[in-house]
Order: structure tokens, then sequence, then C-alpha cells
């Protein structure tokens, strides 16, 4: 049975100069990160999973052309949408990018709502045991057979501490925790307690936008129907006649997934749509929840009305403050 050491867990890179930006999808982060990056004359380094894949470019909201002409941006368009990008890939990037902008004298600004990518960051990884692909093959024959929420009850039995974080209908998450116990003979919990501990937030330049739910929905649900409008289908038809198939991450995100069905006619756009934007309000919550958990996030409450470049002022003045 494998041993994991030390060298099993990614260590964090220097991060002290490091400013990062985040917040739920559609919390207005690009406007405020433009502005906070001139601000900072910082360079900005997505943070964001899906931001990789090229040709993946009306969903994931990525900064117009224009945007990246007037700032730097890193971490975007970096692999193809047929690819799998694990977490440790993007830590050994962002390390890599975070050395080039210092290396010019420039800040470093992360930039994107990807909870897990901010988490690791800040306080490194539990890589653990590879894939074990017939092992998920089998157990998702299992969770179709008996359903998620005896997944999650077995968890229980073997990790209850993961059991007891994970939302019953996780179905990657109990996976990949049933898979590293059966592949290690531990709970992957005990893995991760070192990567518990957080930093005091005064210690950290780490914001999180912040909306009331209500007008954060609003938001979710302009921005859904805009990037449909925007060409949203044709963009997927696009990436499926030049790859056939999408990998197994970038097919499942966020409209892709929606999108995909819609052409292959099991939902019309109007169905389309409003699924995207009912999943987009529950990914949005996930995120929330993750934001609130990590001890280094401030929040920047945001309104309507209120300018990009106040919000970026109103930052760096609270990280500059006393505390």
């Amino acid at each position: 049975m494998p041993n994991f050491q030390d060298a099993d867990f990614e260590k964090p890179p220097v991060t002290a100069d490091c400013w990062f930006l985040t917040g739920a999808t559609a919390a207005g982060k690009t406007g405020v990160g433009l502005e906070l990056a001139r601000l900072l004359d910082a360079e900005i380094v997505s943070l964001d999973s899906m931001a990789v894949y090229r040709g993946m470019d009306i969903g994931t909201a990525k900064p117009t052309a224009q945007q990246r002409r007037e700032v730097p941006h890193h971490l975007i368009d970096i692999a193809e949408p047929t690819e799998e990008f694990s977490v440790s890939q993007y830590l050994e990037a962002a390390e890599a990018k975070v050395a080039e902008i210092r290396s010019r004298g420039r800040t470093p600004l992360f930039v994107g709502g990807t909870p897990l990518y901010l988490k690791t960051l800040l306080r490194g990884l539990f890589e653990g045991p590879p894939a074990d692909w017939e092992f998920r093959r089998a157990v998702e024959e299992e969770a179709a057979q008996v359903g998620v929420e005896a997944l999650h009850e077995r968890l229980a039995q073997v990790d209850p501490v993961t059991a007891a974080r994970l939302h019953p209908n996780d179905r990657r998450r109990i996976i990949r925790a049933l898979e590293v116990y059966r592949t290690t003979g531990q709970p992957i919990s005990h893995f991760q307690f070192q990567f518990d501990e957080g930093r005091p937030a005064r210690d950290c330049r780490v914001f999180v936008l912040q909306w009331p739910r209500s007008e954060l929905h609003r938001r979710i649900d302009r921005r859904v129907e805009s990037m449909f409008a925007a060409g949203l289908i044709e963009e997927v038809r696009g990436l499926l006649d030049k790859y056939g198939d999408l990998g197994r991450t970038a097919s499942q995100a966020v409209g892709y997934r929606e999108a995909i069905e819609h052409l292959a006619g099991k939902l019309d756009l109007a169905e389309t749509i409003r699924r995207t934007q009912a999943r987009t309000r529950r990914f949005a919550r996930r995120q929330e929840t993750w934001f609130r958990s990590l001890s280094e996030c401030r929040f920047a409450a945001m309104k309507e009305k209120v300018e990009p470049a106040e919000i970026a002022l109103t930052i760096c003045a609270t990280a500059e403050a006393p505390t």
C-alpha cells in the first residue's frame, strides 16, 4: 500500500506579496480586477479553472482582447478543451508566472472565481494518488443504480470527517474520497488536515466581491442570457466540429454541458438557458460557501451604480489600513 510522505504534499508558492480578487460568478471581478491592476502596477493571473481552455471564451466570460492589451493576463488559453488540466498543473504554472511577474518588478494579482485554486495557492495541495479510472467508472455505475446518497453513506463509514464536510450530492468529491481510501487505506481527511489551518485575513490580501443574494441571482440570469445572445451555442458547435468531443472537465462546464445537450436535441433553447441559469446560481452558492470557510478572505460589499474604480480604491485602502 502506498505510503504518502511530505513529498506528496505540494507546498504553496511564496505569495506574501501577491494580491487576490475573487468572488462568485457574475460578481464583477473582471472590471474591478483591471482597475486594481492599474493601481498596483500589477499583472493579472487567471484564477479560473475553465479559462485555461482554448476556444471556450463566451461561456467562461474571458477578458476581451482589448482588456488583455490594457493589462497583461496569464494562464488563459493554455490547454486544449480535450485535455484534463489538474490543480497541481495549475499550481506549477502559477508559481512560474508569479516568478516572471516579480522579475519584471511588478505585482502578481490573481483574479477569478475557482475556490479550490485559491485555497491551493494560499495553503498548498495534497495531490494524492493518481486517478483510478476503472474504479471511478465502477462507482459511477453503482451511483446510477443506488444513488449518490448511498455512496455518501458508505463514505461516512470510512471517513466521517469528509462525509460531514461534503454535500450528499457532491458526486465527484465523494468518489475521489472513496478512491483515496481504497488506494491508501487512509481517509483523505487524514492527509488534508495540514491544509485546514489558514492565516488571519489581516495578514493577507485576499478580497471577495460580495453581493446580496437576490441581486447576485439577477446578475447571473442577465449574464447567462447575454452569453447565449453572444453566440454560446455557436461557440460550442464550433468546438464539437473541431474536436469531436470535449474532455471530461470542459464538457461539464456550466453552460457548455447544457449547450451540448441542446445541440444533441435533448433541450430546446429556452430550457437550455433556464437550466444554465439555475445551475449557475447553485454554483455561485457553492463558491460563497468556500470563501466563507477561508480565514484569509476579506469581503468587499458590492452594490449597483458603484464604479469598479471606486471598489478598487476601497480595496487598496482596506489592505493598507492598520489593524
